[in-house]
C-alpha cells in the first residue's frame, strides 16, 4: 500500500487549465505568458482555498519555462519545469508572510533578490499571507516592490485586501479570485470520485459543495471525510449523518406545515431538532435561505439562480407553485428580524418558537381566534358602533314655541341593573319670555340623578340640567352671546393634571383602548398624588381604595362610608375625566359602593405597622432594640 496524500494535495492543479472556477483570471495570466508583457509585481487575493498560491506557482512554473506551448501553459518537459515539479528549482522561492513579518525578514529577502537565477529567466518570490507583514515591513518593502531588478518578480498573495497599504497595492496588478460555485466545486468532486472509483449520489455532492462554502479545498476535505465514513460509497444520508448537517427536508416540511397552520406539529419538529443538538439559530438560517429559494422557484427566469443538484431544484419548484408571493415575504421579513435579535435573546428557543408560530399564521385568517391577532373587522365595527352612538347622545335639540312656552326631552335608559333599577337621565329645556326685562337671562342648575340598590350608589353617566330663557319681548329670539353664556361651564373645583366635567376637550371622543387592571391601578394612584395640598386627607383616603373593573370598560370602587361617600361624589366629575384621559378610553363609566362589614379595612398608622410585622417576625423587635431606635 502506497502513501497515502489527501486529495487536495493529490488533486492539486499543475496547469492553467486544470484551475477550477477562475477560467478569466487564468485566461489573462497565460496571455501576459504568451506575449511576454509580464509585470514585476502581482497580488492574488481572494477567500481560502480557491487557488491563489496554486496559480502563483503554476505562472512561476510558466514564466520559467524555456518552451512554453502556444497558449502560454509549461511544457512540463525542459529542466526547469522538471526542477520544479521535483521541488528543486533555486529561481522559485515561497515565503509565508505569518511567520516571517519583520524588517530583518525582508531585508534578507531583497538581499536574495541582487542574485540573478543560474537557470530559467526569472526568481520568483512567492510571499504567501502578505497582509501578516508589520507596518515597518511593508515600509522597508516599498522601495524594492517598486523598482526591482529585472530578473526579479514579486507574487503577494492574501486573503485580507483591506489590511494591505495602499501605497503596496499601488505597486500591484492586482488579481480578485472569486469563490467556487456549488455547480463547479460538484463537478469537481466528480472527477475526484471517478478517479478514486467511490460510488456517490449527487445530492450528496451537493450537502458537501455547500459546507464547504466555496473553497475547493475544504470541500475536497471534506469529501475524503465522507468517503471515509462511507466506506467508498458517497450516499445523502450517510454524508448528512457523518457532518451533522440539517437536512434540507426539515425545511420543506416546515414550510408545508406553514401554509396549512400546522402549529403543532411545527413546535414538535423544531423540539426534535433542538433535541438533536441542532442551534436554532441555524435553523432560522437555514429557513431563511430555503425561503429564498422557493421564492427564486416561483419564476422559471430566476430558477437557474438556485445553487443544488436536479432533484432539489425540481422540488423547490413544485413547493414554489403551492406557496403564495406574500407569505415568502412576510415569512423573510420574521426571520430576519429574529435573526437580528437572536444574539441579544436571553430565550433563544423562545425566540425562535415565537418565530416558527408567527410564521405559522400568516395564511391564518385574521377572523379567527386562532389567529392570534385583533379582529380588524370587528374592532372597526365597534369604532362605527360607538360613533353612531355618539352622534345620536349628542344630536342637536331644536325647540320653537311662542310666548310662554317650555320644550322638555328625555333620553332612553342608559343604565340597568338586576333589580330591574333603572336610572333616567332627563335633560330639559324650559324656555321663557318676560316682558320686564331687555336682555336674555340664563340659569343654569346642574343636576345629578343617582340610582340607589340596597348598599350600591351608581351615578348616571349625563348630567341633568335645565337651562331658562327669559326675553323681555315675548319672543324666542336669542344671540350669539346667549348661546356663548349657555356653553360656559359652571366652575368648579379641578384636580391639577385633569380637566373639568364639562370641558369639551377632556378627553378624545374617538378613543376606545383596552386598559389591564395593573394600568387601572397605577393611574388612580398616579391622580391621588397629583391632587392639591387641600384634598390631601381624601387623596390619603382614596389611596386605600382599590379601584376595579367589574365589566369592561365600567370601573367600580368600594367606599368605606357615606361621608367618603359624599366627599368622592363632589369630585366624581375630575376624577372621571383623568381615568378616561390617561386611559385613552372615552367610555369608561365610574360607579361607587358602600362597604360591607367584612369589606371595610382599617388603616394602620405607621405604629401599627411596625407593631404588626413585629409580631409577625420577632426578629423585627430585636434588631430595634440593638440599634436603640425611637418609634416615631
Amino acid at each position: 500500500m502506497g502513501e497515502y496524500i489527501v486529495s487536495a494535495r493529490k488533486y492539486r492543479p499543475a496547469s492553467f487549465d486544470t484551475v477550477v472556477g477562475q477560467k478569466s483570471l487564468t485566461t489573462t495570466l497565460k496571455n501576459a505568458v504568451k506575449s511576454g508583457k509580464l509585470a514585476h509585481a502581482y497580488l492574488f487575493c481572494g477567500p481560502r482555498g480557491v487557488g491563489k498560491t496554486t496559480c502563483a506557482r503554476i505562472f512561476a512554473k510558466a514564466i520559467n519555462c524555456m518552451t512554453p506551448t502556444a497558449d502560454g501553459e509549461a511544457c512540463g518537459e525542459c529542466e526547469s519545469c522538471k526542477a520544479f515539479s521535483e521541488q528543486r528549482s533555486f529561481n522559485i522561492f515561497e515565503l509565508d508572510a505569518a511567520s516571517n513579518n519583520s524588517v530583518e525578514h525582508i531585508k534578507t529577502l531583497m538581499e536574495q533578490t541582487r542574485i540573478p537565477p543560474q537557470v530559467g529567466k526569472y526568481k520568483v518570490f512567492i510571499i504567501d499571507e502578505v497582509h501578516m507583514l508589520s507596518t515597518a515591513a511593508f515600509n522597508a518593502f516599498l522601495k524594492t516592490l517598486e523598482e526591482p531588478p529585472a530578473h526579479v518578480i514579486f507574487v503577494l498573495a492574501t486573503t485580507e485586501k483591506h489590511k494591505i497599504l495602499p501605497t503596496i497595492l499601488s505597486r500591484c496588478q492586482i488579481y480578485d479570485f472569486e469563490r467556487m460555485t456549488v455547480q463547479d466545486t460538484i463537478a469537481h468532486l466528480k472527477n475526484v470520485a471517478d478517479s478514486e472509483g467511490i460510488k456517490y449520489e449527487e445530492e450528496a455532492l451537493a450537502v458537501i459543495a455547500d459546507k464547504a462554502d466555496g473553497g475547493m479545498r475544504d470541500a475536497l476535505s471534506i469529501f475524503d471525510q465522507a468517503a471515509s465514513f462511507c466506506q467508498g460509497d458517497i450516499t445523502y444520508q450517510k454524508v448528512i449523518e457523518d457532518l451533522n448537517v440539517l437536512d434540507s427536508d426539515n425545511y420543506f416540511k416546515i414550510v408545508d406545515l406553514s401554509i396549512k397552520n400546522n402549529i403543532s406539529g411545527i413546535m414538535i419538529l423544531l423540539n426534535n431538532l433542538i433535541s438533536n443538538g441542532f442551534d436554532g439559530g441555524l435553523l432560522i438560517g437555514g429557513l431563511a435561505k430555503h425561503v429564498r429559494n422557493v421564492l427564486m422557484a416561483k419564476d422559471e427566469s430566476t430558477l437557474p439562480l438556485l445553487e443544488v443538484s436536479d432533484s432539489r431544484r425540481e422540488m423547490y419548484k413544485q413547493q414554489a407553485g403551492r406557496c403564495d408571493t406574500r407569505f415568502l415575504y412576510q415569512a423573510l421579513k420574521i426571520m430576519n428580524n429574529c435573526d437580528i435579535n437572536y444574539r441579544q435573546s436571553s430565550n433563544k428557543r423562545l425566540l425562535v418558537e415565537l418565530t416558527l408560530i408567527e410564521i405559522g399564521q400568516i395564511t391564518q385568517p385574521e377572523d379567527s381566534p386562532a389567529a392570534g391577532r385583533c379582529p380588524k373587522r370587528l374592532k372597526s365595527l365597534f369604532k362605527n358602533l360607538i360613533q353612531q352612538s355618539r352622534q345620536h347622545m349628542e344630536a342637536p335639540q331644536v325647540a320653537a314655541a311662542g310666548q310662554n312656552s317650555s320644550i322638555a326631552k328625555s333620553t332612553k335608559p342608559v343604565a340597568t341593573d338586576k333589580t330591574d333599577n333603572v336610572a333616567t337621565p332627563e335633560k330639559e329645556i324650559s324656555v321663557s319670555t318676560n316682558t320686564k326685562s331687555d336682555n336674555a337671562d340664563i340659569d343654569v342648575q346642574p343636576q345629578t340623578t343617582t340610582v340607589k340598590s340596597g348598599n350600591s350608589i351608581s351615578p348616571t353617566q349625563k348630567t341633568t340640567s335645565r337651562i331658562v330663557l327669559k326675553d323681555s319681548k315675548g319672543a324666542l329670539g336669542y344671540s350669539w352671546n346667549n348661546l356663548r353664556q349657555m356653553s360656559k361651564p359652571k366652575k368648579m373645583q379641578i384636580i391639577p393634571g385633569t380637566l373639568g366635567t364639562d370641558d369639551p376637550n377632556s378627553t378624545n371622543k374617538n378613543e376606545y383602548q383596552e386598559f389591564t387592571q395593573q394600568e387601572l391601578e397605577f393611574q388612580w394612584m398616579s391622580m391621588c398624588n397629583r391632587m392639591p395640598q387641600k384634598l390631601s386627607g381624601i387623596a390619603a383616603r382614596m389611596k386605600n381604595m382599590n379601584p376595579v373593573i367589574t365589566e369592561f370598560p365600567n370601573i367600580e370602587v368600594t367606599v368605606e362610608n357615606q361621608i367618603m361617600l359624599d366627599q368622592i361624589q363632589a369630585i366624581r366629575g375630575s376624577v372621571v375625566n383623568t381615568l378616561k384621559l390617561y386611559l385613552h378610553n372615552s367610555e369608561i363609566t365610574f360607579n361607587m359602593k358602600m362597604a360591607e362589614r367584612n369589606e371595610q379595612v382599617k388603616v394602620l398608622t405607621r405604629r401599627e405597622q411596625f407593631e404588626m410585622m413585629s409580631r409577625q417576625n420577632p426578629a423585627i423587635e430585636k434588631l430595634r432594640a440593638l440599634l436603640d431606635l425611637e418609634l416615631a
